[in-house]
């Protein structure tokens, strides 16, 4: 991505490519438009974006469009904050949370070896 670097939108159709193939870590911000804790961790989630760009990408996924994917994964309540590694969910947050706490479960999951 070109400039700023943003999250990434992800749905049910893209999320096997963006977020179980990724090479990175990915964080998965389970979201919906009516939820207002989702709204207080939103700019948390874009600030990572830019400082992580290239050492995890940080995605988004509404779930009332994409209920598919919150299904399968068992999201019962949002914000929920799904973190992957090679593929597999090894963290998971359910709520709002500091943003110094999700940089540092990112940067961890980064220096782990593949």
């Amino acid at each position: 991505m070109a400039g700023d670097a943003k999250y990434v939108t992800v749905t049910d159709a893209n999320f096997d490519a963006e977020v179980l193939k990724s090479d990175l870590p990915v964080l998965v911000d389970f979201w919906a438009t009516w939820c207002g804790p989702c709204r207080i961790i939103a700019p948390v989630i874009e600030e990572l974006a830019v400082e992580l760009n290239g050492v995890a990408k940080i995605t988004k996924m509404d779930v009332d469009h994409n209920p598919q994917t919150a299904m399968n994964f068992g999201i019962r309540s949002i914000p929920t904050l799904l973190f992957f590694k090679n593929g597999t969910v090894v963290d998971q947050l359910v709520g709002v949370a500091p943003k110094k706490v999700l940089l540092s479960k990112l940067e961890a999951l980064a220096k782990q070896p593949a």
